[in-house]
């Protein structure tokens, strides 16, 4: 069931992410009723602040965004139905293989109840807005968009959700690549799909992997909808990479950020992490010159799990295994390209651990990334925040960055610093950006405001001083 959402006027005495590492002003915010953030002003020092909690002030964020994860198969194995098909190998070909046949036994109600659960969990971490991919192919036809669809209108007023009609499978190789094709183009004129998504790499040849992208960038264009590749996923330095391909038919179909406001995202591209400097210099180049709309997307606990060298690679006599994933605050810093972060997968053969969290991915990629400044925490945030919305097309929502402005939707993250061990001490308050990174607070510690409506939970307290209700 969606959380209940309560309007707000105001809220008194927070904290706004600042260049100190330890703030001391606190600020009153002001929500117009359409959801946005009317005004920001310094709390006055003569209020009386008697009713205002003893602990340190929430800090004041921007909300969290999923710019790329799975909805129809989150928490397989949380399932007792599927307890066969947990991981015996961990490999690709067996995820694929899994998931096909737990696919077989998809049911309307059993795609709600996981698709809740992932729903719910996400939004206790603070996000949302999302984008969502369900699988639709010959195995189980629209079953899993129609669960999508009813989840997207059930859980509206709590978050956005961006759906993507996914073709895991094949459509132009294999005995049902037709059959998914015509089923893909048929669910894209359902009012409620956002996103055409495909995988080229899962085709059984090169020429049917460039004909998968081909026919994405046309149906794309001629539906209006925004356009989302699982692109080279691999890391053997002999395949070939499809990203020129990607972008040769973005230029020839004239898919410009001036023809459409619609983006293209590219997820997992490890296969890109071999790339030398000329390589990215010139897929940077051609990205701006030509002004394509593209983002990248790295999955890092994905890519860290499945995306390994082929057989026999990287084993140089001792237990060296590469791994690869976009280093995602190189892209942004040095190439100037548009890159984000994404969970992907929660609970399957995909990826069986970790969890629905943004802020939990932001702090994987502080040692993946060798990312250890403020600055470099601050990104991070960007990159499960602000910017990862912007990249995925949702226009409602705030600036860039990690701070909250005038006109920006009120879709916020407060961090507190309530005690959660039990053990009756002070909390320890996390100050900065760099904090919340660091160190993820848990649920108790964040409370979630949607469009200037707050969503009530057990430890949420309407007495603290600082909420304002309508």
């Amino acid at each position: 069931m969606p959380p209940q959402l309560t309007p707000l006027h105001s809220l008194h005495h927070v904290r706004l992410p600042s260049s100190s590492s330890f703030p001391s002003s606190t600020w009153d915010i002001t929500f117009e009723t359409n959801g946005c953030i009317k005004a920001l002003t310094p709390t006055p020092t003569t209020n009386d602040t008697s009713s205002i909690q003893d602990t340190e002030p929430p800090l004041v964020l921007p909300a969290l965004t999923h710019p790329h994860i799975h909805l129809d198969k989150a928490f397989i194995h949380s399932d007792p139905k599927y307890a066969h098909l947990a991981p015996t190998t961990g490999t690709f070909n067996e995820a694929l293989t899994s998931t096909t046949t737990a696919k077989r036994s998809f049911e309307p109600a059993d795609l709600l109840k996981r698709g809740s659960w992932l729903l719910a969990e996400s939004l206790a971490n603070g996000v949302t807005a999302l984008r969502a991919f369900v699988e639709v192919d010959a195995t189980v036809q629209h079953t899993c968009l129609d669960a999508a669809l009813t989840l997207k209108t059930h859980w509206a007023e709590a978050c956005k959700i961006q759906l993507v009609c996914f073709a895991q499978d094949p459509v132009f190789s294999g005995p049902h690549g037709g059959e998914n094709r015509r089923l893909i183009e048929s669910a894209l004129l359902r009012d409620g799909v956002d996103v055409l998504g495909s995988t080229p790499y899962v085709e059984s040849d090169a020429e049917s992997a460039k004909r998968n992208i081909e026919w994405a960038v046309q149906t794309a264009l001629a539906h209006d909808k925004h356009l989302d590749f699982h692109l080279d996923y691999t890391l053997d330095p002999g395949r070939e990479p499809l990203v020129w391909t990607v972008l040769d038919a973005l230029r020839r179909w004239g898919w410009t950020g001036k023809s459409t406001q619609k983006r293209v995202m590219l997820g997992h591209c490890t296969r890109l992490t071999l790339f030398g400097e000329d390589e990215w210099a010139r897929l940077a180049k051609e990205i701006a010159e030509d002004e394509l709309p593209v983002s990248f997307v790295g999955l890092p606990t994905s890519d860290l799990y499945m995306a390994a060298p082929p057989a026999g690679g990287g084993k140089n006599g001792g237990m060296a295994t590469p791994r690869g994933t976009l280093q995602v605050p190189r892209l942004v810093r040095e190439y100037g390209l548009d890159a984000v972060v994404g969970v992907n997968n929660v609970g399957n053969a995909f990826t069986p651990w970790a969890a629905a969290d943004p802020l939990g991915l932001a702090c994987l990629g502080v040692g993946v990334y060798q990312a250890g400044t403020r600055a470099d925490a601050e990104l991070l945030y960007e990159c499960v925040s602000t910017r990862a919305r912007a990249a995925i097309g949702i226009e409602e929502g705030g600036g860039a960055g990690v701070t909250v402005g005038v006109g920006d939707y009120a879709d916020l993250l407060l961090v507190y610093a309530r005690d959660d061990t039990g053990c009756d001490v002070v909390a320890r308050p996390r100050n900065s950006v760099a904090e919340v990174v660091w160190d993820p607070p848990s649920k108790i510690n964040r409370d979630v405001i949607r469009q200037g409506r707050l969503m009530l939970s057990p430890w949420v307290s309407k007495q603290d001083g600082v909420y304002e209700f309508v």
